[in-house]
């Protein structure tokens, strides 16, 4: 049972889209309001882990990995546009970014996450029955493994708040979210290219 939390903190607090959005949410002095963000990702995660935990990988076929992985890249875009045109503005307080992400904007990202599967598919049809976990015992460790998934962006989101009372200029804003921004068109086209375009060759 070790594996499965090790496999699963290993995955979800490295560097992804959503992660890197909440680094960014910090940066930007947006922790007050991008907590719902984060709660957006545990429930996102946890639906996914119930979901699949009851009914298996076959519900996720290869077809259905495409299509996520595709609107995912797409979507991953779409926010990195939202992040390099973002405005700061700089007070003598903190300062505030004009992107705010949303309960809803956490969990669309997470539902089109791939590295959502990476996670979820390997534990629930590999290390769940290998340590015996069925019937209730899922719906505990779903619950558990949906808290870590809030706590991997909440880390980051607390981690970019952090930086960002050091910095006061809004010039370093600007850059710092271009660098996101890029960041996050590199995980898109990542994601486009290995599981989508590797897929359709």
């Amino acid at each position: 049972m070790v594996e499965i939390l090790a496999f699963a903190l290993g995955i979800m607090y490295t560097p992804g889209p959503v992660n890197l959005l909440s680094l960014n949410a910090g940066l930007n002095g947006q922790s007050s309001t991008h907590w719902l963000f984060c709660l957006g990702v545990g429930c996102a995660m946890f639906s996914m882990f119930l979901i699949l935990g009851y009914t298996g990988a076959w519900i996720v076929t290869p077809a259905l990995q495409l299509i996520i992985s595709c609107v995912g890249a797409v979507y991953i875009t779409y926010l990195a546009y939202k992040v390099a045109h973002a405005s700061v503005i700089v007070s003598d307080q903190n300062q505030q970014s004009s992107v705010t992400l949303s309960f809803r904007s956490g969990l669309l990202m997470q539902l089109l996450n791939p590295k959502s599967l990476i996670v979820i598919l390997p534990i629930v049809t590999v290390q769940f029955p290998a340590a015996g976990i069925t019937g209730s015992a899922i719906l505990f460790w779903t619950l558990l493994l949906g808290v870590l998934a809030f706590g991997a962006p909440g880390s980051y989101l607390l981690m970019g708040a952090r930086l960002g009372k050091l910095i006061s200029h809004p010039i370093y804003f600007r850059v710092l979210n271009l660098c996101m921004a890029l960041l996050l068109m590199y995980v898109a086209a990542d994601i486009a290219y290995h599981h989508v375009y590797l897929k359709i060759i």
